[in-house]
């Protein structure tokens, strides 16, 4: 059986911890250096889903993605951004990370993502021209197998 829970939203400058009872399990799981699924959607309302390596910042209660602003998921959450979801699964174990995603192209937050990245996957990530970082504020955990 799967497990949603929902995480309250937090004041700006606090930090969020998983909810008791899912930290080990899903904190463990998305330590792994898999590749996720990140689903966006287009100006149509259909889904755009695609492959993608992240980042998972447990303190912060944030998801990163590194990738170049005209691609189609940024694009999707260019201005104010949108509602995504970040799915790793491997097996018949997974985890949903869903929340509002922003598209950042400050060189301290993009700076920050590459060094995360660089820690997770064991190698600094391509470096193209128009490197952004997609920020997930966490607001949604579901997952399955990982209790």
């Amino acid at each position: 059986m799967s497990t949603t829970r929902r995480l309250p939203s937090l004041p700006a400058g606090t930090t969020r911890r998983l909810p008791v009872g899912a930290a080990a399990g899903v904190a463990g799981f998305l330590a792994e250096p898999h590749v996720a699924t990140l689903t966006t959607l287009r100006p149509d309302g259909s889904p755009h889903v695609v492959a993608v390596r992240f980042t998972w910042d447990e303190a912060a209660g944030l998801a990163r993605v590194l990738t170049v602003g005209s691609t189609r998921k940024a694009r999707n959450l260019a201005g104010q951004g949108g509602r995504v979801a970040l799915c790793q699964a491997v097996g018949f174990r997974w985890v949903t990370l869903e929340g509002l995603a922003t598209v950042h192209d400050v060189p301290d937050r993009v700076s920050e993502g590459v060094r995360r990245y660089a820690e997770r996957y064991g190698s600094p990530p391509p470096h193209p021209p128009g490197r952004v970082v997609i920020e997930i504020a966490v607001d949604r955990i579901t997952q399955l197998n990982l209790d």
